[in-house]
């Protein structure tokens, strides 16, 4: 491979390693934030199902007669609130995954574009302070794909819970944390570990 075109791909491979860090500290932000969201949910499921099951009008209460309708109109809009805060995080997800899919894809083009230039040599070489360019660009995409993966998973999640399906809003906390995945992010971790001197080096 011609030194110029090696170098340009270097280049590009730590940007995007570069980025690939910097969003992943975001990412981790945002589902923090998240979490507390669910934790909502979870509890206004909770008291739409104590409502559910309570008859006002054999209680005290009856003397209220749109105490009901009153408290399932607010229950409605509490609900309304939390999935709205929820659907802002997923943009700022999305924004995320997009840019590391961005970043992914620039390399990938350039590694292509200079393909008639690589020797097997090239691409498979290791040092001691930087893994081969096959590895790196393996590593990339499996960090893009796990990205893309839990987006998609939790963005279907939101699309499907509305404010009047109980069994919906109560399964949502469980579900969100079910598409934890602490294996993957240890790995894109350890990933950006074995980068560090690559990056480091210009």
């Amino acid at each position: 491979m011609s030194k110029p075109a090696l170098l340009s791909l270097h280049q590009a491979l730590r940007k995007s390693f570069q980025g690939l860090e910097s969003n992943q500290k975001v990412w981790s932000g945002v589902l923090a934030e998240c979490s507390p969201l669910m934790a909502s949910l979870g509890n206004l499921a909770e008291q739409w199902r104590a409502l559910s099951n309570v008859q006002l009008s054999n209680t005290p209460l009856r003397d209220f007669p749109d105490l009901e309708e009153r408290l399932r109109f607010k229950l409605v809009q509490a609900t309304d609130t939390v999935l709205c805060k929820l659907n802002e995080k997923m943009s700022s997800l999305q924004s995320v995954r997009d840019s590391i899919s961005n970043q992914v894809t620039a390399v990938f083009q350039l590694y292509e574009e200079n393909t008639d230039s690589l020797d097997l040599l090239t691409v498979t070489e290791r040092s001691v302070t930087s893994p081969s360019i096959s590895d790196m660009l393996e590593w990339l995409q499996d960090a893009e794909r796990h990205y893309r993966e839990q987006f998609l998973r939790r963005k279907t999640l939101l699309q499907t819970l509305r404010a009047d399906d109980l069994s919906l809003l109560e399964s949502a906390p469980k579900r969100w944390k079910s598409f934890e995945s602490p294996s993957a992010e240890d790995r894109i971790t350890d990933t950006l570990c074995k980068v560090s001197f690559f990056i480091k080096s210009q």
